[in-house]
């Protein structure tokens, strides 16, 4: 079928049309309509002219929240239609992200979004830069892990060696949106929301608070913690020795069914953890605050709280933590958590965690094979990581209160 095919195109609108998929009358019908009767070909609508033509709202001035919503939701009841009449090679109608307009599924060519703002092309070098380093830090892995003259591992993680599952590295990372200003676009910006993790999730948050929500957009982005790269840097050469499989994902991509193939290694922050939060604290001896800049011991009550956000900005001296955990799910996948409730956190025990000598009051809790958690505190300033101390070293219980 050739792109912009009107004959193609004006079969598959009376198709879903007559299918009732999109109801006989009301605003997602009449929305469906608009679009469909400006063609395959034509420039994407903008909020405006929806606004205008659809909802009778002409003084909309460049951006609409009842427009945006409405999108999302024909956006969904197309895929969920499709999703339930699935036929080989069928056409397909669809609404590409950031584009007002129906498009045949497969032509990007058409979609033509509109560029964003200056201030968001201008992250994009960064989050590339980022990404190319953890590349690098994966690939280095790799030829440093098949050299046969490297030190031996240590006991925490020589399991995952001796494991013959594939290793797989969940990163913890960040969904990220855009607010735009539609009068001063140049003063949008990047908004990291814990309530709004995917852009399914920014959908449903513009239906249950458009006032609030209404010129959030969806800009493709997720960001990492730079720790991380330092934590990679230290771990991948220890896990791929020997030529192994190790394979690095972001958190947010982690799926249940893969701790039925693989052994998990996470490395992040406390707040990136996703799945594997409440796997790694259902038996913790530890609770994680609301912030997440705190890990609450139980035994004792203790709260041990992150002072990275507060002071990093000036000289002095704070104190972040960084958690390890090691154990097994039921379905038998070896597991750890090597995370920093800051990035000094994390940065501080990654070279502790990489050594061939673990510290002293960690070693023995770990050899014994058994699940077990342990807390570092970490003296950092202006963001290095100045000394490290081990908190806790002890078994994992369920049974601890």
């Amino acid at each position: 079928m050739a792109k912009h095919d009107g004959a193609a195109f004006a079969a598959e609108v009376a198709r879903l049309q007559a299918s009732g998929a999109l109801g006989e009358s009301g605003r997602l019908r009449e929305l469906f309509d608009y679009l469909a009767a400006r063609g395959p070909a034509a420039a994407p609508a903008t909020q405006a002219e929806i606004a205008d033509a659809v909802f009778g709202q002409p003084d909309t001035e460049g951006d609409d929240a009842t427009a945006r919503v409405y999108i999302h939701r024909l956006r969904k009841r197309l895929d969920d239609h499709y999703a339930a009449h699935a036929q080989p090679d069928a056409v397909r109608l669809v609404l590409p992200p950031g584009t007002y307009a129906l498009r045949f599924a497969g032509d990007e060519s058409a979609a033509r979004p509109l560029p964003g703002p200056s201030w968001l092309r201008r992250r994009w070098p960064y989050a590339a830069a980022l990404a190319a380093l953890l590349v690098l830090a994966f690939w280095l892995g790799r030829s440093w892990g098949a050299e046969t003259n490297l030190p031996p591992a240590n006991a925490l993680w020589q399991p995952f060696i001796d494991s013959p599952r594939p290793k797989l590295i969940a990163v913890g990372d960040y969904y990220i949106f855009g607010e735009i200003d539609p009068v001063r676009p140049e003063e949008g910006r990047l908004i990291r929301d814990f309530r709004v993790n995917s852009p399914l999730d920014l959908e449903l948050m513009q239906d249950l608070e458009p006032d609030r929500y209404g010129t959030a957009e969806d800009v493709g982005l997720n960001y990492l913690p730079f720790s991380s790269a330092y934590a990679l840097r230290e771990l991948v050469p220890i896990l791929a020795r020997g030529g192994q499989d190790v394979r690095i994902v972001p958190a947010s991509s982690l799926e249940a069914d893969m701790f039925t193939r693989y052994d998990v290694i996470y490395v992040g922050l406390l707040s990136g953890m996703r799945l594997l939060e409440e796997m790694t604290f259902n038996e913790s001896g530890f609770t994680v605050g609301e912030s997440y800049d705190e890990l609450i011991d139980k035994p004792s009550g203790l709260t041990y709280t992150s002072d990275e956000a507060r002071r990093i900005a000036s000289p002095v001296y704070y104190r972040d933590y960084g958690y390890v955990a090691r154990f097994h799910t039921p379905g038998g996948a070896l597991v750890a958590v090597m995370a920093g409730a800051r990035d000094t956190g994390l940065r501080g025990i990654s070279p502790k965690l990489a050594a061939t000598e673990l510290p002293r009051g960690m070693a023995g809790v770990v050899a014994s094979g058994k699940p077990f958690e342990a807390l570092f505190q970490i003296t950092g300033q202006q963001g290095a990581d100045l000394s490290e101390r081990l908190l806790i070293a002890r078994p994992r219980s369920a049974d601890r209160r």
